[in-house]
């Protein structure tokens, strides 16, 4: 299956093209498409194949085309803290992706049948979380893969809100999928050659709709039991976080912010009574500014006789005196110093009148070029708390740099 898009020169190149087909149509799947490298999850050897629209397949690992992986994050309509649950969860690719929207409050299971392949995905989420940049500007609901055969999962299991699978549904098994799913569930499965999504409306109500063909390799069957039992396949625990775990997930929400606001900053308004009055804007510093610009324009202007000229600044007694006017510098650096940390907080580079960044030699060279921001920037954030390491390196989750 694919070949619906040109191929791409890198991941961005692709998610274009996809979206110019209108395969990824919001915001939210994009942001996700992009956010992951295609080309991550696919063997040394084969990446140059990564950003084709095509399905690759290795041994057992598999990857659908990128363009029946669109349509299957735009059907599940997937939002922050849903329950999401992947038959065939296979490199890991998809659930990573749908992770980074879950946020770290959602819940996130696969169930693959080989176990080489639980492996390899493990050992790509792995890489992800420890060197991907992209793992630190989302709030990420890490995947748990288990071993098994999606058709030996007990009835009883808790169910999910939106449930995928990865291979052809046989007619037989749709009623099971059905039941995996909570009310106002989705579920998006190949059924007869179809990429269908139905939406569980009721206890025993549903609503279907199919999204395009498509041709997926069928569903194994569970194999026959030996000593009668029937085989199960225990799911992962719902499990609750730890208060450490909140703590950090709380912190690094918190660091993260004012990234998130950089590209839309407005001026921060106080509101309570006497603000104005309070702020270093307000009049009372104005007035003080105006005191100390007339007294050095009187200085400047006239033309003062040797015994009319104090012997030190101490003698002077115009009104606020050398105390106010050290007051001034004094407020002053304190502005300076405001504005240097809020430009560094905000990871730009300080501009001239110009709005040029950078040295002297840079602008001379590259004319009005900015110096490069941070790889990054909440990792400099951590690093500049004034915490042990073994904690800073704990709310890194102990990412590589």
């Amino acid at each position: 299956m694919g070949g619906a898009v040109s191929a791409g020169e890198d991941n961005d190149e692709l998610i274009d093209n996809l979206k110019e087909a209108h395969y990824i149509r919001t915001e939210l799947v994009e942001k996700a498409f992009r956010a992951i490298d295609r080309a991550d999850y696919y063997l040394e050897e084969y990446r140059d194949s990564a950003y084709k629209d095509l399905a690759w397949r290795h041994g057992n690992l598999h990857l659908s085309a990128p363009c029946i992986y669109s349509e299957v994050m735009e059907a599940l309509d997937l939002q922050p803290g849903l329950s999401f649950l992947n038959l065939g969860s296979g490199t890991g690719y998809l659930s990573t992706m749908v992770g980074l929207i879950l946020g770290p409050f959602g819940v996130n299971h696969g169930v693959e049948l080989h176990v080489d392949v639980v492996d390899y995905a493990n050992q790509k989420l792995d890489h992800f979380i420890k060197t991907s940049d992209s793992f630190d500007k989302f709030e990420f609901c890490e995947p748990t893969f288990v071993v098994g055969n999606c058709l030996e999962i007990p009835p009883e299991c808790r169910q999910y809100d939106r449930v995928y699978c990865g291979a052809g549904v046989q007619k037989e098994y749709e009623n099971y999928m059905k039941n995996l799913l909570k009310v106002g569930g989705i579920l998006v499965l190949p059924l007869e050659e179809k990429l269908t999504k139905i939406t569980r409306t009721g206890q025993s109500s549903w609503e279907t709709k199919k999204i395009i063909a498509v041709t997926f390799a069928p569903l194994v069957q569970p194999k026959q039991n030996v000593n009668g039992r029937p085989r199960s396949v225990p799911l992962p625990i719902f499990e609750v976080r730890t208060l450490q775990d909140l703590s950090r997930i709380a912190i690094r929400h918190t660091l993260r912010q004012p990234i998130a606001m950089g590209e839309g900053r407005t001026k921060r308004r106080v509101s309570f009574p006497g603000a104005r009055a309070m702020h270093r804007y307000g009049p009372r510093f104005e007035r003080r500014r105006f005191c100390r610009r007339f007294y050095r324009q009187c200085v400047n202007s006239v033309v003062l006789h040797d015994s009319m000229i104090p012997t030190a600044m101490d003698d002077c007694n115009y009104p606020g005196g050398v105390e106010e006017e050290e007051e001034e510098e004094e407020e002053e650096v304190e502005e300076e110093e405001e504005r240097s940390c809020r430009r560094v907080r905000e990871d730009l580079p300080e501009e001239d009148e110009d709005g040029c960044g950078g040295t002297e030699d840079e602008k001379s060279r590259g004319g009005c070029a900015r110096a490069e921001p941070p790889v990054n920037i909440l990792r400099e954030k951590i690093l500049r708390l004034p915490l042990p390491e073994p904690l800073k390196m704990y709310l890194l989750y102990y990412r590589e740099k």
